[in-house]
């Protein structure tokens, strides 16, 4: 499915024809699976285009690269921006390095629809993970144990994540 948004755009532009490293899937496939499961899950248009955005935005060399291009050039809409820069601040406050006791350990955003971008990402990731990492990843337990967090924090049963990675995967 074709997006006419300038944020699908420049997501598009930025990642080309990379590829994932490990994996070697095309990056753009982080997005557009995203952007199926947010779909999925009823979340608006604006969490959706601010997904697009997520990636260049997220580290802080990216935040710093786009920030020097012009963020305005990224995006039409204030909001958007503003769910891309919560994400961040979201996302970041708890990665998979750092050690939880428990899924009440992550903070969620006040705004649903940054929570709603984060299924996406999490759905994803999990996906990502289940296929190429979990049987060769030296950090395997651990990173199966932090979705499994992550999942439960952002509500999401084993059985909803299981048909949102179904639906996800048939994209």
């Amino acid at each position: 499915m074709t997006r006419p948004w300038r944020e699908y755009e420049a997501i598009t532009a930025h990642y080309g024809a990379q590829r994932a490293k490990r994996s070697a899937v095309p990056l753009m496939q982080h997005i557009d699976e995203g952007l199926t499961v947010l779909e999925a899950i009823g979340a608006s248009e604006r969490a959706q285009r601010a997904f697009c955005l997520h990636p260049l935005l997220q580290g802080d060399a990216d935040l710093a690269a786009a920030f020097e291009r012009g963020l305005s050039g990224l995006t039409d809409d204030v909001h958007v921006l503003a769910l891309a820069l919560e994400y961040r601040n979201i996302a970041n406050a708890t990665l998979s390095a750092r050690p939880l006791d428990a899924a009440g350990d992550i903070p969620l955003s006040p705004l649903d629809e940054v929570n709603d971008m984060l299924r996406a990402d999490k759905v994803q990731n999990w996906k990502d993970f289940a296929l190429h990492h979990r049987a060769t990843h030296p950090r395997a337990a651990e990173l199966e144990r932090y979705f499994k967090q992550w999942h439960a924090r952002l509500g999401l049963s084993e059985v909803r994540v299981a048909a949102l990675v179904e639906l996800a995967g048939r994209r």
